[in-house]
């Protein structure tokens, strides 16, 4: 089996450019199936942190690299949607973001948002004991004992003992993001679920900054106003402000 992927034929969330070379890394094994992205590529192409594969190797050799809370050794490891990112030894946080155009971007956030990441729930089942068993968007699981969460709710998971530290519900009013599709990180406010009486999924009717979009309920994920980078940026203005 090759060990390289063509740039050309990467998915759309990879930031990359396809043009440069004709190849690039391979994603390993992992989480969130195709669309996750070697970690090599945030570290070479995006960070611009190491020049090499070996230089990787070396880096994450260290344990200092952790993706949510967990050190990491291998650079073809899979990153994702909501993956928090944090670099121990810079002190830098990120999370993984979509952008627009549903490429993922990482956006800073300081330590303490580092302690826990956003998971939409794409399953749900009960298992031994009566507790529920939640499938998160990204292919992992977790047990919680929240009745209520459901699928197409969001929840934040803790990274120290993959508990659900809060749950967002998906109703009418919530704050979402698209995540692909022509709207792909945009924000706004649900106005509408548009139920359909078929197979096709379900229309969703989002109030954002720039008008009303519409898109389809896969595509929506329900955040919390911090995942949205704004108050971090806005906060690091105000602490700008006072010197």
């Amino acid at each position: 089996m090759t060990r390289h992927q063509k740039r050309l034929s990467v998915p759309n969330s990879w930031p990359v450019e396809r043009k440069e070379q004709t190849f690039t890394v391979k994603a390993g094994a992992g989480p969130h199936g195709e669309a996750g992205v070697p970690l090599l590529i945030l570290l070479r192409d995006v960070l611009g942190y190491v020049d090499s594969k070996k230089e990787a190797r070396y880096a994450l050799g260290q344990d200092s690299v952790l993706v949510n809370g967990e050190a990491i050794s291998d650079e073809e490891r899979p990153i994702g949607m909501f993956d928090i990112v944090a670099f121990t030894e810079r002190e830098e946080f990120y999370r993984v973001f979509p952008d627009e155009g549903g490429r993922l971007s990482l956006t800073p956030i300081d330590a303490d948002a580092a302690d826990s990441r956003l998971g939409k729930v794409v399953g749900k089942r009960q298992v031994t004991g009566g507790e529920t068993q939640l499938t998160i968007h990204d292919g992992s699981t977790l047990v919680s004992d929240d009745a209520d969460i459901t699928v197409g709710d969001s929840v934040v998971v803790s990274n120290d003992d993959k508990s659900v530290v809060a749950h967002f519900p998906y109703e009418e009013g919530a704050l979402v993001t698209a995540v692909a599709g022509t709207h792909a990180g945009e924000i706004g406010t649900v106005d509408e679920i548009q139920v359909t009486p078929s197979s096709s999924p379900n229309n969703v009717l989002v109030e954002s900054d720039d008008g009303r979009i519409e898109t389809i309920e896969e595509y929506v994920v329900v955040i919390d106003e911090n995942f949205t980078g704004e108050d971090s940026a806005e906060s690091d203005a105000d602490e700008g402000g006072d010197e």
